[in-house]
């Protein structure tokens, strides 16, 4: 009789235990596949050495960035908008940090990056971009203001170091420094209230930013240096000007006029060491290329 009801307790017992093992394998959790953390992009903009150089980037100083993927080995083509980034502001404040963070479309695909400086909220065309130098860069913010510059790296991996992007100055530069001459003393002109100006220079430029190809546009006027160690600079739009009064040096009321053709070269910067003389009723100019080449570019205004 023990036998016989112990079996049935057996074979019950062991039901149980078979179904708690079945039950404990279907509500087992299953674990997704992670997917790959995003990888933030970070840049760091690299100012070419260039004989037109004045400053590194400052505190505050803004940028706008566009970022170009590859299709496979493939480089993308900059748009005016529909890029993997548009035209995103970073503002330097000792390093360059991005109005909202960006992040590399996955971790396997290339890219393109595109920047200038300064920055515009209103780019409609980055084939076309629209740029003028300020007629009146005799403040320091003006002639900061007038330095368009560009710079692009290609065929960029993802990662998570910084990618460090050349940039090149785009405008001319134009360093003016004034002599004694005849008539003058370094005291006596030091003294004297002077004024310089450019002539007949084309103050508006289009700009394809993602080659950093420039063409003058406007009408010809006139642009106001900034003074200081000692020389007048202005940045100018790389352009050829046809004979004239290129520079006017106006002193005590009377004005000095160098007539003169000359071509402004982009990321070039051209010294001009004017001479003043009352005896001759003009200027005794030398003009000397940033980097030489050799040849006496000097004539007389009258």
């Amino acid at each position: 009789m023990k036998s016989a009801v112990l079996l049935p307790l057996f074979l019950f017992s062991l039901g149980l235990l078979t179904s708690c093992s079945h039950e404990s394998d279907d509500s087992a959790p299953v674990t997704p596949p992670s997917e790959p953390k995003k990888l933030e992009i970070k840049i760091s903009p690299s100012l070419r050495e260039s004989r037109a150089t004045d400053y590194g980037f400052e505190t505050g100083d803004c940028i706008g960035l566009y970022v170009v993927n590859y299709s496979g080995s493939t480089p993308g083509t900059l748009a005016n908008s529909g890029n993997h980034v548009d035209n995103m502001r970073f503002r330097y404040t000792g390093e360059w940090i991005p109005d909202s963070p960006i992040f590399w479309a996955d971790n396997e695909t290339h890219a393109d990056f595109y920047l200038y400086y300064p920055y515009n909220t209103n780019v409609q065309s980055v084939s076309n971009y629209s740029f003028s130098v300020k007629a009146d860069q005799s403040a320091e913010s003006a002639y900061k203001a007038s330095d368009l510059m560009i710079g692009k790296t290609s065929n960029v991996a993802p990662s998570t170091a910084t990618t460090v992007i050349p940039v090149n100055h785009v405008m001319s530069r134009v360093v003016i420094t004034l002599e004694a001459g005849n008539g003058f003393t370094k005291e006596s002109l030091a003294q004297s209230d002077v004024k310089v100006r450019i002539n007949g220079v084309k103050r508006g430029a289009s700009v394809n930013i993602a080659t950093g190809e420039i063409h003058p546009a406007g009408e010809p006027a006139a642009i106001t240096p900034f003074f200081t160690e000692g020389s007048y600079k202005a940045l100018i739009v790389p352009q050829t000007v046809d004979e004239g009064s290129l520079i006017t040096v106006t002193v005590d009321g009377r004005d000095y006029n160098l007539n003169k053709a000359f071509t402004f070269e982009s990321a070039k910067s051209h010294k001009f060491t004017v001479t003043l003389s009352r005896t001759s009723n003009g200027v005794n100019v030398s003009i000397n290329p940033w980097n030489e080449d050799d040849i006496d570019n000097g004539g007389t205004a009258e």
